[in-house]
């Protein structure tokens, strides 16, 4: 074409968590079955969402008004609801008007750093989410940078890490969190959390927390929500869902909350910029706004969540023993959400191993999907091929540390068992080949 059309940032898009997704029908057309272990989707690995929350849904999609525009910002009512519980669970004061209704969180990070001034960067943890690193690349063109989560230490942020490149950086306007962590299933401590507010105070920085998964944590560490460590001068951007929590990720139903938009007017005008862009779309997906706060609010919703945020600390204690056998793995436990990360040892892969796959077909067909590939990609592949089970790289989430991540949704908790232990033989036979 006579004008470049490609965007600056286009090779900055990648999702491995999907793309693995490609190799892995190829291998059922060869006749593998899989056991898909790449994407946190409840629903899809045989979670029932409760009768009384498909009847709440079901008494409002009957409401006329479900099936028309939502105000641009989002049902006033869901909001109201939102700002209210705020109130009540930590008595922090939130504007309704200050709360933005999204089409999934997908829609809302990808409208945060669109909008946002193109030599604008946000700083975030590595390993790192692909929707929030590839989004936040692609807007400035240049690679996502990142801070570093400590995987002998729990995961936890590596805080001199922030401060330098905060420090020394000064196109860094502000910091994404995602706590608790996907892929780690780490939880920020809260003395870690004042910490990085209190960088981003020092450096006049605002800052992104993903708290996707708030309600679904199991571990020692109690899950701080942002708002509760910001004080009233450090701006932020809060995101939250229903995805996970009820779980309905086919609603597509996400939300910002704006803290402290009126103490500098920069960031005010940021906000500002988002309303904005949102009404060109005009709003939001009605349904699941007008079924939030019923669902929510309803007496047995505090207990739904917990016992599936049981369910998945059982998970994690089982892969825990089973992968704390392993020499070759490092592996710290989840404290929140469905996700295990686990990390192999330095110099642990070559990029030459292989496990025995008795099929012809599939052997030749994984052979060329692994050339040049990364180690761990490359045992991710194996692996699938071998055993059926796919997880995903972690090198897919922007970091070079060598590992994968698996969920921990897989409902019957015996197959679960199972899959983990094919794993873990696997690296047993893979590293020795």
């Amino acid at each position: 074409m006579r004008t470049n059309i490609v965007h600056e940032g286009a090779d900055e898009l990648t999702y491995e968590i999907r793309g693995i997704v490609r190799v892995a029908q190829q291998l059922q057309k060869l006749g593998v079955e899989i056991v898909w272990e790449n994407i946190g989707d409840p629903i899809a690995k045989g979670e029932t969402v409760p009768q009384w929350i498909k009847d709440i849904v079901a008494a409002t999609m009957r409401e006329d008004k479900s099936f028309g525009y939502s105000p641009t910002k989002g049902v006033v009512s869901a909001r109201e609801f939102i700002a209210a519980e705020r109130l009540r669970q930590s008595n922090i004061i939130l504007n309704p008007e200050d709360i933005l209704f999204f089409n999934g969180l997908g829609d809302a990070i990808s409208k945060v750093y669109t909008y946002l001034r193109h030599s604008a960067r946000i700083i975030g943890p590595c390993p790192a989410y692909p929707t929030h690193s590839s989004a936040e690349a692609a807007h400035a063109g240049a690679p996502h940078i990142t801070y570093t989560l400590d995987h002998h230490k729990n995961w936890y942020p590596n805080l001199e890490d922030i401060r330098n490149k905060v420090k020394y950086n000064p196109l860094v306007a502000g910091i994404l969190i995602i706590n608790p962590d996907n892929p780690t299933g780490m939880v920020y401590p809260k003395r870690v959390l004042e910490e990085i507010v209190s960088i981003a105070r020092q450096y006049g920085l605002f800052l992104i927390a993903d708290e996707t998964y708030a309600q679904l944590s199991y571990g020692r560490e109690k899950m701080t929500p942002l708002y509760e460590v910001l004080g009233n001068d450090v701006p932020a951007i809060v995101m939250r869902g229903l995805s996970k929590e009820i779980p309905w990720p086919g609603s597509r139903c996400g939300w910002i909350e704006i803290y402290n938009k009126d103490n500098d007017p920069m960031f005010a005008r940021y906000a500002k910029t988002l309303v904005d862009a949102k009404m060109l779309e005009v709003c939001s997906t009605t349904l699941p706004q007008l079924a939030l706060p019923k669902i929510m609010s309803d007496q047995r919703f505090v207990g739904h969540v917990q016992a599936r945020a049981e369910n998945y600390r059982k998970k994690a204690d089982i892969a825990r023993a089973i992968f704390s056998s392993l020499g070759e793995v490092i592996a710290p436990c989840p404290e929140s959400s469905f996700y295990y990360s686990v990390v192999f040892e330095e110099g642990v892969l070559n990029g030459e191993q292989s496990l025995l796959i008795a099929d012809q077909a599939v052997r030749e067909y994984i052979e060329t999907e692994v050339e040049g590939v990364a180690p761990d990609k490359r045992f991710v592949l194996y692996l699938m091929a071998a055993t059926g089970v796919c997880v995903v790289p972690l090198s897919g989430f922007n970091t070079d540390l060598p590992g994968f991540r698996m969920t921990l949704l897989e409902t019957d908790e015996e197959k679960f068992k199972q899959t983990v232990e094919k794993i873990a033989q696997a690296i047993r036979t893979y590293v020795k080949a």
